[in-house]
């Protein structure tokens, strides 16, 4: 599996946090920045990382910032995205399985790196169940038609 990552400032630290994991498991991972502490505009990481699933660059992204929310707002701009805003196990474990979330985004001010590492296990480890939520995410897709 290839992923690509991104974080604003507000996530920077996570995001290393993450990627170390990543490589430890394996997984490609490629990062879209910020790259320093300085202040930068989330929604423009966001696009940069979702672009390269929509391009097929990536199969899926991991995107943080302070809380999550700001990220998840503007990837779900992106049309082919269905990001996640998740804060526990359960919540990522369920994106995936019953939503098919190809994003997934954090908060580093509201997450410990521990419980944040074991929220991306879950929603990479966890596939698709298809069925009947095959036809519920056909329709979330549409909605962008």
């Amino acid at each position: 599996m290839k992923l690509v990552i991104g974080s604003d400032h507000g996530g920077i630290h996570l995001k290393e946090v993450l990627k170390q994991h990543l490589a430890e498991r394996g997984i490609e991972v490629s990062d879209a920045g910020t790259y320093t502490e300085e202040s930068c505009d989330y929604p423009d990481i966001a696009v940069k990382v979702c672009r390269e699933i929509t391009d097929g660059n990536a199969e899926r992204g991991i995107l943080v910032c302070g809380t999550g929310i700001g990220m998840s707002m503007a990837a779900n701009k992106v049309k082919g995205i269905r990001a996640a805003l998740c804060g526990d196990v359960f919540s990522a474990t369920m994106s995936r399985e019953h939503n098919n979330a190809n994003v997934i985004c954090l908060g580093e001010r509201v997450l410990g790196p521990g419980l944040a590492l074991s929220i991306l296990d879950a929603w990479l480890d966890t596939e698709f169940a298809g069925g009947r939520h095959e036809r519920r995410v056909n329709k979330i897709m549409a909605i962008e038609e």
